[in-house]
């Protein structure tokens, strides 16, 4: 991701702040939009398909930084900006997700850092989304028979064990099972675990672990 793939969004009713963000985030190669309310950004925002980060004054006419940020739900990382901030305000944002609380007037170096980091947790939620996008892809072609047998497979159960829950013959699951990792684009039952854990297929994980300790 380079910097002018980047969108900082700009929430200060001070023009004179405002303005001097907008210059020192655009010499920084940001694409900057400023607002004066945090009610003006809310009518402007859309999900946009680049990656973005908000600068956001706690200290607002209409809706306060606070509101704003329950507002978005976290749709993207927010960097308070305040020249008012105490200790339990600044718990409060951060717990709330905030990647930052800055005091007023802010530092570049402090700013420039901030967002940095706002854009590197855009960059890894991006990716492990698009993992996912990927995984349910891939999902999508199993046929529902090969669904069950993945289910299956990945608590731990053996061939034979499958077949018999699955009502069939082992040779039947074998060659199911074999669809399932070539459809599912993994080369070991090791890969096909990860990939289901990370979309939740059949609860893998628990299952797995129950039937360890009956082995036990």
């Amino acid at each position: 991701m380079t910097d002018s793939d980047s969108l900082v969004f700009v929430v200060d009713d001070d023009d004179s702040v405002r303005r001097a963000l907008a210059r020192l985030l655009q010499s920084a190669g940001y694409r900057v939009e400023t607002f004066d309310s945090a009610r003006a950004f809310l009518d402007r925002i859309r999900a946009d398909r680049c990656p973005a980060c908000l600068v956001l004054d706690i200290q607002l006419p209409d809706l306060n930084g606070l509101e704003l940020q329950r507002e978005l739900n976290a749709a993207l990382p927010i960097i308070f900006i305040t020249g008012y901030g105490d200790i339990p305000m600044t718990v409060g944002a951060m717990k709330a997700g905030a990647t930052d609380v800055l005091p007023k007037p802010v530092r570049d170096t402090d700013l420039l850092r901030a967002i940095g980091q706002a854009f590197e947790c855009v960059a890894q939620t991006r990716a492990v989304r698009r993992e996912l996008d990927a995984i349910r892809m891939r999902l999508g072609r199993l046929t529902p028979r090969e669904r069950e047998v993945m289910a299956l497979v990945v608590t731990g159960r053996l061939n034979k064990q499958v077949a018999g829950e699955l009502g069939t013959v082992e040779k039947t699951i074998k060659a199911h099972r074999a669809r399932v990792m070539a459809k599912m684009e993994v080369s070991s039952l090791a890969e096909l675990v990860r990939v289901a854990d990370k979309v939740g297929l059949g609860g893998a994980a628990e299952t797995r672990a129950s039937h360890q300790a009956a082995a036990i």
